[in-house]
């Protein structure tokens, strides 16, 4: 019978065989879906199965929104400093082609490593799990923290405006110009404290729950940065998972409360209550962002959830709070559980 199998990209094959990674045998595979901004392909070779990403000029979403493919050369960076950080907590880094934009990395199998996102859809909220996604980003945190000659490797300024700030905060302002003033303000709050490694998509959908720990994918939006952006982006995941599946909203929200707390414990770069309070107020610019932004969450298409997020949002832009658990109470007041 003829081999039903997609062909490979040509893309994808020229970088494995100038990286001396294809072996000499054809290489088969399969597209992996789910992502946006990056064509995925689980590659097999002589030496076994690999993951192999190629970053998108244009992303595949409703706006138009691009962003430069460079991006995968940074991404490739994060993951060498995060597993010095935490030893196993992004795939390994096999090679990385930067004419060809391509990035090849270890294949983790899904039985051992399910996605954190396919768990919060079916109600599970494991606090577990939340204090070691919450360990484990401050750890990389304060491990780039304490080395500032890394930021030279991460001059992604322009990058990060592009996939982040404006299509997020800037592009949710056109659309509430009467809180223009407030998120252009988070705009300038972010970009004026370059601390530590930013991630930069820390979601569930980009978190593998793995046998020895969480496994963070997909740093393209890879900064020197605010890493305050990094805890509110994942936190602002948990309460929008309320809207998905309410009658798991208390346990959500514990999860919310235990990441913040095993992550705030481990802040030892500047006065925790700093980040915490930088983090209080971005995160409802993030929450507006998710259903007026570039990047509307996709599960919440019904008018009653978007209403509830621009309800909570706009208050705690228009009055901001400076803890994290008062963000929570405000959400909880909105969609009491």
């Amino acid at each position: 019978m003829p081999d039903a199998r997609p062909a490979v990209p040509p893309e994808f094959a020229q970088a494995l065989h100038e990286l001396g990674l294809a072996g000499r045998s054809v290489l088969t595979g399969e597209p992996l879906t789910g992502g946006v901004s990056s064509d995925i392909w689980r590659l097999d070779t002589s030496q076994g199965p690999v993951c192999a990403k190629r970053a998108l000029a244009r992303l595949r979403v409703a706006a138009d929104w691009r962003a430069p493919i460079e991006r995968n050369r940074y991404e490739a960076r994060w993951m060498q400093v995060a597993d010095a950080a935490v030893p196993g907590c992004a795939p390994r880094v096999l090679g990385q082609h930067p004419a060809l934009g391509v990035l090849v990395m270890s294949w983790l199998p899904p039985d051992d490593h399910p996605l954190w996102k396919a768990q919060l859809r079916d109600g599970q909220a494991d606090l577990a799990t939340a204090q070691a996604v919450g360990r484990t980003l401050v750890r990389i945190h304060a491990h780039s923290a304490a080395r500032p000659a890394l930021a030279a490797q991460f001059d992604t300024d322009r990058i990060f405006f592009d996939i982040r700030l404006e299509p997020y905060l800037l592009a949710t302002a056109a659309r509430h110009p009467d809180l223009a003033p407030q998120l252009r303000a988070l705009v300038a709050q972010t970009q004026s404290h370059p601390l530590a490694l930013v991630h930069g998509d820390v979601s569930p959908k980009n978190i593998l729950v793995g046998p020895q720990g969480p496994v963070l994918l997909d740093a393209e939006c890879a900064w020197w940065g605010d890493p305050a952006f990094d805890l509110a982006f994942c936190l602002n995941h948990l309460l929008l998972k309320c809207l998905w599946q309410p009658p798991a909203t208390a346990a959500f929200l514990a999860c919310f409360a235990a990441l913040a707390e095993a992550y705030l414990q481990g802040v030892d770069w500047e006065p925790c209550v700093a980040l915490e309070q930088r983090a209080a107020a971005l995160l409802p610019g993030l929450l507006l962002a998710r259903v007026d932004g570039k990047s509307p969450v996709e599960y919440l298409t019904a008018d009653a959830p978007r209403e509830v997020v621009r309800r909570t949002a706009r208050a705690l832009l228009q009055q901001p709070v400076a803890q994290l658990h008062r963000v929570s109470a405000a959400w909880q007041r909105e969609h009491p559980t």
